[in-house]
Parts: C-alpha cells; structure tokens; sequence
C-alpha cells in the first residue's frame, strides 16, 4: 500500500465510490447527495491547493483517503485545518485509515498549520477511536445539529495541537502551500 499525493483525474472516480456509501447509507456524512466523481475531482483540486489531499493506493486505484481543509473562512483562522479520513469497506481494519492520518498530520505540521479539528457525527466509534489513538481531544458537541436518516444528529468536535502555540506578541509564520514529494510506501 501506498500513501500518495490525490490526483484529480485518476483519483476523482475512486474517492467519489468510496465516500458514496457513507452519504446514502450512513449519517456519517451530513451531505445527503453523493458527489458525482466530476464534482469529486473538483474538490480535489480546489483543496490540494492549500491542504493535503492523500490516498491509500493498494496498486490498482485508491482504496481510501484523507485531506485537510480550512477550518473556517475567516482569516485568524488560517492556521486551523480540519481533517477526515474516509476507507472502502475492503480497507478498513488493515491500517489504511492510521496510515493516511499519520501523513496528514505530518504534512499539516510541515506546512506550519498549529491545530486539526474534527468533526464526528455520532454515534461513530470507530472515527472516535482514531481520533483518540493520535492524542485528539474532545472539546465540545454541536447538539442536534444536522438532520439524516430521519433524525437529528450531534456532532461532536475534537481537535489536536500541531504545533504548541508560542507565547509571542505577532501572528504565527503563514502556513506554506501543501508539497508534492513523493512518499514512502506504508
């Protein structure tokens, strides 16, 4: 298994089959239309340009994936990424989703983001256990905040210091733009 660099055009197809099941059959994504792998393709692009976009290769296509994003649009916010990793069902329990995650965060850290949120719809504990096992914390839950499969669902919000905020009288360096370096395989 590889962990790479997410590529539009060869990778669009595959992350929009794996992410379709949690939109239609889980209340795991708040999305209640699966994008389609032109408008994942888009996402890809318009993310990678400031965040990681990675997958899980197994050598015939992506198997999994996991990207940051901004956290919030509003400029001291900028240095906050929130972050999700989502698996195929054949991938899940091998490691994959600890692989993607352990790169991600490396790459955050390497581009000088401070802190990676999460947000977890609940119930969802093996996202929680994840999260938990890279240090993660609990720091709050939105209540009955968005509606799927019938009921109100909570969403709980954990976050992780990159970086520890120094005591200084400015703003942090700007984080830099996501690199393309090759990777090892996992």
């Amino acid at each position: 298994m590889q962990i790479r660099d997410a590529d539009p055009d060869r990778d669009g197809a595959a992350c929009a089959a794996i992410y379709a099941p949690f939109v239609t059959d889980t209340a795991v994504s708040l999305e209640f239309e699966a994008p389609t792998p032109a408008q994942f393709a888009e996402r890809i692009a318009r993310l990678s340009r400031t965040h990681p976009y990675l997958v899980a290769d197994e050598g015939h296509g992506a198997v999994g994936f996991a990207y940051g994003s901004p956290h919030r649009e509003r400029a001291g916010y900028r240095w906050a990424a929130d972050v999700s990793v989502y698996l195929d069902e054949s991938a899940r329990g091998r490691g994959y989703g600890r692989a993607l995650y352990a790169e991600l965060l490396a790459r955050l850290r390497a581009q000088g983001f401070r802190v990676a949120c999460a947000g977890i719809t609940l119930p969802n504990l093996a996202s929680v256990a994840l999260h938990a096992s890279f240090g993660f914390e609990p720091v709050g839950v939105y209540r009955r905040i968005g509606w799927k499969a019938g009921a109100w669902r909570d969403v709980a919000w954990y976050q992780l210091a990159l970086h520890e905020a120094a005591e200084q009288d400015g703003p942090p360096s700007e984080p830099i733009a996501p690199s393309r370096q090759p990777r090892a395989s996992a």
